[in-house]
């Protein structure tokens, strides 16, 4: 299941962000003992225009509402580096 959630991240966050640099990564392994052990950890790293001017809360509610839905089914706990081009 974490290779399909893996690109249906993609797929939402290209969709709604256009970004320039789109990286997801499943982190389940590092997370052994924890609630939801090897499920649903994923990083991602993006770089959008979209996010010129946004703080960094505002940049995380953006990419949060493009993931709608995502969150209660298939992502447990998710890490964002989210950046505007010039940064």
């Amino acid at each position: 299941m974490s290779a399909a959630v893996v690109e249906e991240i993609r797929r939402r966050l290209a969709e709604a962000l256009l970004p320039v640099v789109l990286e997801v990564f499943d982190e389940g392994h590092k997370h052994a003992g924890h609630a939801n052990a090897g499920k649903g950890h994923y990083h991602v790293r993006i770089v959008s225009a979209a996010f010129a001017g946004m703080l960094p809360l505002k940049r995380h509610r953006t990419v949060y509402a493009a993931l709608d839905g995502l969150m209660d089914n298939g992502i447990h706990a998710l890490s964002i580096d989210a950046f505007a081009p010039s940064e």
